[in-house]
């Protein structure tokens, strides 16, 4: 079985909800619920030591794309993500990591691309990893964090939901 990742919150190329999209609480012009998606997998490889989820959106007008949410040293047992599970309040599995966003700290930042802007692809990534726990810590940068994710993935799947005002 290919390893694969689905939602209860969005369906693949769909839009995400008012949920899922950023606060206004941010200040960036967005008036959503701030939660971060239900996200659940399956077909691990052999050798899965813990499980890592990103959130992505690689059409911001940054020159380096946006990271929305990084979770890294979700045990590897752990094959779900509860919705809200990564925003404030949210509940993690035991062992999870935030790292810090783009937003400049840890936990989900959702979608709130420029408006009048084409719509935003946000892919939420889960990966496979071969090492029970990656040297970061809750301030490391997303660069660094897929830095060590690339060393360490055995395989990875993705769902991309879409957002434009």
């Amino acid at each position: 079985m290919a390893f694969q990742v689905g939602s209860n919150s969005f369906k693949d190329g769909d839009y995400l909800g008012k949920d899922h999209i950023l606060s206004a609480d941010f200040g960036f012009g967005c008036a959503g619920g701030n939660r971060s998606p239900h996200l659940k997998w399956s077909g691990a490889p052999e050798g899965t030591r813990s499980f890592a989820v990103t959130c992505y959106d690689p059409d911001a007008p940054t020159g380096s794309g946006f990271w929305h949410w990084l979770v890294v040293n979700i045990p590897a047992n752990v094959t779900e993500l509860e919705l809200g599970a990564g925003s404030a309040g949210g509940k993690l599995p035991a062992g999870a990591l935030q790292t810090r966003t783009d937003l400049g700290a840890p936990g989900y930042g959702g979608p709130c691309p420029p408006e009048g802007d084409h719509p935003h692809r946000y892919l939420f990534t889960v990966f496979a990893v071969g090492v029970e726990k990656l040297g970061v810590t809750a301030d490391t940068s997303a660069a660094v964090v897929g830095f060590n994710l690339h060393f360490n993935t055995l395989t990875k799947a993705a769902i991309m939901g879409l957002f434009k005002r």
